[in-house]
């Protein structure tokens, strides 16, 4: 399985990062999307990291404020936000699917989330 944490409470331009343990299985060759899904709205992509090269998918509206990244040896995956603004408020989703992404991947293994909340 795959279990987020880090998500928290925020204040607006605030940074927070979130991690994407896995286990049972190793992140090595997966690909690892991560997406959000804020109350009443419809589940968002962020983007991914593929798994053979590390190479990153972001979703335009979100480049530039949100990284991906992998490391392997800790078999974890993370997203780092930065600027955060109240439309930033949603439940944060990691998944994995063996190979490499793109923004319209069909992911296999699904975490259960984490609450980012950021507000004053």
């Amino acid at each position: 399985p795959l279990v987020e944490s880090g998500g928290d409470l925020v204040q607006p331009g605030g940074s927070l990062r979130l991690s994407c343990a896995a286990s049972g299985f190793r992140l090595d060759y997966y690909a690892i999307g991560w997406f959000r899904q804020a109350p009443g709205k419809e589940r968002e992509t962020i983007g991914c990291i593929s798994g053979s090269d590390g190479t990153t998918h972001y979703a335009e509206s979100l480049k530039g404020r949100f990284t991906i990244s992998k490391h392997n040896a800790k078999n974890t995956a993370y997203l780092q936000m930065d600027s955060l603004t109240p439309e930033d408020t949603a439940i944060y989703y990691c998944a994995a699917e063996w190979g490499d992404c793109s923004m319209w991947t069909l992911y296999e293994f699904w975490g259960q989330g984490t609450q980012v909340t950021v507000s004053s």
